[in-house]
């Protein structure tokens, strides 16, 4: 039953992005869509994909930086291959959450140690989050002008933040911990109590490591500026010129709505979003959805070396990891 579920899921969420992506090609000009790619600046779009390709490595050393707190030591290549995976992963699985299921997996069965990694998972990823609010709230700031009619944008704004103090506030306020708790009183909540209960427990032990978490948050609003600079440069190579602050108010926000886990790799809802919000700038449907579909290429591009890196070191990975457990005694 509960893998007929996962799969209703999953087609749910195939079914999402194909039935976005159908709309937004209906709204669109094919024909300009190719005129546009063909009169791409070659140079803008290197340096767009390279811009993003730092932003994979620098999202990689947050992620090590975690590891290394809780003394989890292990080779760089096996790190690697890890995040490698979870970056192929995210590509086909729901939004970016599906990647970090599966990098989570591979390193505890490396390290025999699921429940700390999986707290640094997830607190590389609430870091990251607490980056994309940072980001978005001082962009606003700064690009107050360009917004303040817009209740769209501010709606948008007060939602991500409102999430990410409710979510501070389970994770570090005992009185709703414990409230949640109880919420998940019901005999089917067992293991999700349970994995709550584990999980909150660990992101603890990271109380003694303030320094860290520090660096970690710091890092994480360096790395969130590079998908605005990176979509910056891809419009360049278009030819579109806007105001550069629009890309750090807009893609915050449509980063933040994309990790709703309702379509797969955030394709579909990621190219709505663009063409909705970069709308308000004056900029084109075509233009737009062409915008988004570049910077989609990257994700692919980056997700499939990273899914060929994994492949190649499952078998070794495999033989490491016989060699390195006891062997059981025959059966009588």
């Amino acid at each position: 039953m509960a893998i007929l579920k996962k799969i209703i899921s999953i087609f749910l969420r195939v079914g999402v992005s194909i039935i976005l992506l159908v709309i937004l090609f209906k709204q669109v000009d094919e024909k300009s869509l190719l005129e546009i790619l063909k009169n791409a600046d070659i140079r803008f779009l290197f340096l767009a994909c390279f811009t993003y390709f730092l932003g994979y490595v620098f999202c990689f050393f947050r992620w090590h930086m975690l590891l290394k707190a809780i003394k989890i030591h292990l080779p760089f290549k096996k790190i690697i291959t890890s995040f490698c995976g979870g970056v192929f992963f995210s590509l086909f699985l729901p939004s970016t959450i599906g990647g970090d299921v599966v990098r989570s997996m591979d390193l505890a069965a490396e390290t025999k140690r699921p429940r700390e990694v999986v707290a640094t998972v997830f607190l590389d990823r609430l870091s990251g989050y607490i980056g994309l609010v940072i980001l978005a709230l001082s962009s606003l700031l700064f690009g107050w002008k360009f917004v303040i009619e817009d209740k769209s944008v501010l709606f948008s704004m007060l939602i991500i933040f409102g999430l990410l103090i409710a979510i501070l506030s389970v994770l570090f306020n005992r009185f709703l911990y414990s409230k949640i708790n109880m919420l998940l009183s019901s005999p089917g909540a067992g293991r999700i109590k349970e994995a709550i209960r584990n999980l909150h427990h660990e992101i603890h032990v990271f109380r003694q490591h303030k320094k860290v978490i520090l660096k970690n948050i710091i890092l994480s609003v360096f790395i969130q500026t590079i998908t605005p600079i990176s979509f910056y440069l891809v419009a360049l190579s278009l030819g579109i010129k806007i105001n550069m602050l629009y890309f750090f108010i807009f893609l915050p926000l449509i980063g933040a709505i994309t990790l709703l886990p309702i379509s797969i790799g955030g394709l579909g809802l990621r190219d709505a979003t663009t063409v909705f919000f970069f709308a308000k700038a004056g900029v084109s449907k075509d233009f737009a959805f062409t915008m988004s579909l570049l910077n989609f290429s990257f994700i692919v591009i980056f997700a499939s070396i990273g899914g060929l890196i994994y492949v190649l070191t499952v078998h070794h990975r495999r033989i490491q990891s016989n060699k390195s457990s006891p062997l059981r005694p025959a059966q009588q």
